[in-house]
């Protein structure tokens, strides 16, 4: 083809033969960091809150009420930052959200009661909101077609290492007291700074905005063989970052059920997760053995993530999604119902084996539901949903902790969230193999 030959093509197309290039590796490593700092962010106060409980003399209520403050700042936070997303560009978004919640989560160490804490608290994850909404439909819309459910799933894996650090922190500074995981927590906003360096504007979004020079150059980055010429790059006609298309059309259906499904797979994790050391001290583990048990968890999450990588690839995102689901409901069962010490230890391995290689496969499959220009809007929603039962789950276990419910009933109602999950599932369309649009 000659070097002035012009073509129209789907944007998408320019991604079906790229190559998994050194460049994506880069990306990859820049926003794997990040989803580290996501999870490392919601769970590092989790592993320090006996110290917290004590520097401000609250009970189990008031650590709840801070340990969801982040998620609550987060909800609203998410529903603005994902138009913001779709309307000046996904490495905007990530980078200012990045270095505000780095700067308020600073400010938040040194608060001097309760109500400032709660507030910087808010406002840490009203902050950090962006770049949470924002790191799955960046990604994806950067890999190449055939690779694209694979490695996203791979990118899931940062969640239980942000997991592991934050027990690590606990372990390594907890002595030193709640402020100091605190500190060490915000100085990982500096990460914003990679991301600018290493990762390129989505080409989806900037061939949405018409910027058809940039979108080419950033496809030559990545190894696209499809950008000879002065071709023109199309995307799926939306407008911009308006939620009301999410409710049109055949998205409607999409959207609704979507919403719910998010709702109770995060109320099932996170309702567990809160609690899971006072809960394990309930069947009479230590709190040091509990907190070890909460790292073997989040290890025999990555076979997860890794399996359901190499599985979605091959059978597509809904059936994996559905299979793995079911297994970690099934685990639950057994964690719930456990007559021994090695039953409990199986039967929440199994739970966190599966259900977080579920949550590799949903967090790349959410984010393939919606055209380029409502990619951010759709997930920021999606995500406002699982920060809703992020903030109404810690309390409402707590509640059923605190008037004595028991460790069995406790477990039945939490793993009841994720028989939902899969029952909501089964209506949602398969995208595996299919172009962005």
């Amino acid at each position: 083809m000659a070097a002035t030959d012009t073509r129209v093509l789907p944007i998408g197309a320019a991604f079906d033969r790229m190559p998994f290039t050194r460049r994506h590796v880069l990306i990859a490593l820049a926003l794997f960091i990040a989803f580290v700092i996501e999870s490392w962010e919601q769970l590092a106060l989790i592993y320090v809150s006996a110290d917290l409980g004590s520097a401000f003399g609250i009970d189990e209520a008031g650590i709840g009420l801070v340990l969801s403050a982040v998620a609550l700042g987060m909800i609203p936070g998410a529903l603005v930052w994902g138009p913001i997303a779709d309307r000046i560009g996904r490495r905007p978004t990530s980078f200012w959200s990045l270095i505000a919640y780095g700067l308020l989560a600073f400010a938040s160490a040194f608060a001097p009661n309760l109500e400032v804490l709660l507030t910087l608290r808010v406002a840490s994850g009203l902050a950090l909101a962006g770049v949470y909404t924002i790191t799955f439909p960046y990604f994806l819309e950067l890999l190449p077609t055939k690779q694209r459910g694979k490695a996203a799933v791979y990118l899931s894996i940062g969640w239980p290492i942000g997991m592991l650090a934050a027990i690590g922190a606990s372990v390594a500074l907890g002595s030193l007291g709640w402020h100091v995981v605190v500190i060490t927590s915000a100085a990982a906003g500096l990460w914003a700074f990679a991301i600018r360096a290493w990762v390129p504007e989505s080409p989806y979004w900037l061939a949405a905005r018409g910027r058809q020079d940039e979108a080419r150059q950033v496809l030559r980055r990545l190894g696209s063989p499809d950008t000879g010429g002065q071709d023109t790059y199309t995307v799926a006609a939306e407008q911009l970052g308006n939620p009301l298309g999410l409710f049109r059309g055949g998205l409607a259906k999409i959207t609704v059920v979507m919403l719910v499904l998010n709702f109770a797979f995060n109320w099932g994790y996170w309702g567990l997760q809160t609690w899971l050391p006072t809960l394990l001290m309930q069947r009479g583990l230590s709190l040091s053995a509990s907190l070890g048990f909460a790292a073997l968890s989040a290890l025999m999450m990555i076979p997860g993530y890794v399996s359901a990588s190499l599985l979605t690839a091959r059978y597509g995102r809904k059936k994996i999604f559905l299979i793995y689901v079911v297994a970690a409901a099934a685990g639950g069962l057994w964690f719930a119902t456990a007559a021994s010490t090695w039953q409990l230890y199986a039967g929440n391995f199994v739970l966190s084996f599966f259900s977080l290689g579920a949550w590799g496969v949903w967090n790349t499959w959410n984010g393939e539901f919606y055209p380029t220009a409502l990619r951010g809007t759709g997930y920021s929603w999606a995500t406002a949903a699982q920060l809703v039962a992020t903030t109404v789950a810690p309390s409402a276990v707590g509640a059923l902790v605190a008037h004595a419910t028991g460790f069995t009933a406790t477990m039945l109602v939490i793993n009841a969230f994720m028989v939902a999950t899969a029952l909501l599932a089964l209506p949602l369309p398969e995208t595996e193999g299919r172009e962005l649009e």
